[in-house]
């Protein structure tokens, strides 16, 4: 029987930088910063440091361990080599369960920008199909596409944040330049109050917390643990939007001299997009939270826009920027979660008839419809993007908790680290899951239990 075609290397350093940043820059820039003040308040930019130092540690075990293993799978083939073939598979199906998540909620973040609510779920569901059948005709055209979606949402970013903050500066300046605050001035300065912490979303009445450590702990009620607590989960948030970075370790395959260039691509992204979170999370602390007390909402750029008079065309650079970051983070995620479903059915922990790749395209197309298919699933059934960023948390924290372990067990040539970068990864990433909703752990841990079990009865049948 003939081997089935094997991936090209087809990928340079620009193009794997460029996937690692529409990763990253989606829900990240358009959704997460603002869920992170809403539960942190102005410690907000803090919980993006946070989340950035985990993120920081996991790279540098990911680029060492890709660096030694260049092939597709990511942690998954990881884990598998240095620990044994059940840490690979908790690893490829945390992985799986977590960025399936995170693409439910990107379609439905471009979604909810482009219709109204009636509409959101079919548009969401239309731009899966659409961006799957991109990825189905080859890697260069994926990582062509995702230059153009990253161009024009990092365009959009900081043309919004240049007018947040010219809005920020002028009503400071009306306010100083004596403004009657009877007349609507602000007496203050024009300035948010900055001790608001947690923020509105961190109380139980939100249900954000449900049930977990930080309801226990009494976290809604503010006091030291209840700030400390609402930070942890504001950073868990966040690092869903530091995620992408790996991306570029799951197409190792196709990676151009993979041993130099996947490390610089992974930091040179991170670094790129921690940089442009905490100046827009500090943009949004200086604008101040939503005056109704409700939070910044799904789309708190648009609410941010408006809080400092910015409308009209504003609203629509905001948008275009929105839809081009999710969309750009979506094609990426589909080709990454596709290429660990490839090598998990290599490895026959899942049906081997996915570990088929185009002899046309190079491209696992059967991974990625079945990958489409499931996250149709989740588009048309998910509660709100908020709880599908949070089960993408605690997949994906816990797919890195297995890859700073596999980094841990390197030696010689491959240790490109130093340990207590792992070690800090590995702690961070638990510290974070225990930080999730209640309902989050408790679904997340039945989900891995029934992959346990799968594979089990593999075995057992072999």
């Amino acid at each position: 029987m003939p081997a089935a075609p094997a991936l090209s290397r087809r990928l340079r350093l620009g193009d794997a930088v460029v996937i690692g940043l529409a990763s990253m820059i989606g829900a990240g820039a358009f959704v997460s910063v603002g869920a992170a003040q809403d539960l942190a308040g102005a410690l907000a930019p803090l919980a993006v440091l946070i989340a950035a130092a985990v993120a920081l540690c996991n790279a540098t075990s990911t680029a060492q361990l890709a660096a030694q293993h260049p092939s597709s799978g990511g942690t998954y083939h990881y884990g598998r080599q240095q620990l044994g073939p059940w840490w690979g598979f908790l690893a490829g199906w945390c992985f799986v369960i977590g960025k399936i998540a995170s693409c439910a909620a990107m379609a439905l973040v471009i979604a909810a920008y482009l219709v109204p609510e009636p509409f959101q779920r079919p548009v969401a569901a239309a731009v899966v199909v659409l961006l799957t059948a991109v990825n189905l005709v080859g890697i260069t055209r994926t990582a062509a596409l995702a230059r153009v979606l990253v161009t024009v949402a990092i365009a959009a970013l900081v043309l919004t944040g240049v007018r947040l903050i010219v809005g920020v500066l002028g009503r400071g300046a009306g306010a100083t330049g004596g403004a009657d605050p009877g007349a609507g001035g602000d007496p203050t300065g024009g300035f948010p109050e900055l001790s608001a912490v947690p923020g509105p979303l961190a109380g139980q009445a939100a249900g954000l917390w449900d049930g977990g450590l930080a309801a226990v702990a009494g976290a809604g009620e503010g006091g030291t643990v209840g700030v400390l607590l609402a930070l942890a989960q504001a950073a868990a948030l966040m690092f869903f939007a530091f995620a992408g970075y790996a991306r570029v370790a799951t197409l190792g395959e196709e990676v151009v001299e993979p041993r130099r260039t996947i490390p610089r691509a992974i930091l040179i992204a991170l670094a790129a997009v921690c940089a442009l979170y905490l100046v827009l999370s500090i943009v949004l602390v200086l604008v101040g939270l939503d005056p109704h007390g409700a939070g910044w909402g799904p789309a708190p750029f648009r609410a941010a826009l408006t809080a400092v008079g910015a409308g009209g065309a504003w609203l629509v650079i905001v948008t275009i920027g929105a839809v081009a970051a999710a969309s750009g983070a979506l094609l990426a995620l589909v080709a990454g979660v596709s290429r660990t479903v490839l090598a998990m059915a290599r490895e026959r922990d899942l049906p081997p008839a996915l570990a088929h790749v185009s002899a046309r395209w190079s491209v696992p197309q059967r991974a990625e419809v079945a990958g489409a298919a499931v996250i149709l699933l989740l588009v048309l059934l998910a509660d709100s993007v908020l709880v599908a960023i949070a089960a993408s948390s605690f997949g994906v924290l816990l797919y890195y908790a297995v890859a700073n372990l596999a980094a841990l067990t390197q030696e010689g040539e491959w240790r490109l680290f130093p340990r207590a970068l792992q070690m800090i990864g590995l702690v961070g990433c638990l510290l974070l899951v225990a930080a999730l909703p209640g309902s989050t752990i408790v679904a997340g841990l039945v989900l891995v239990a029934v992959g346990f079990a799968y594979r089990g009865l593999l075995l057992a049948r072999r």
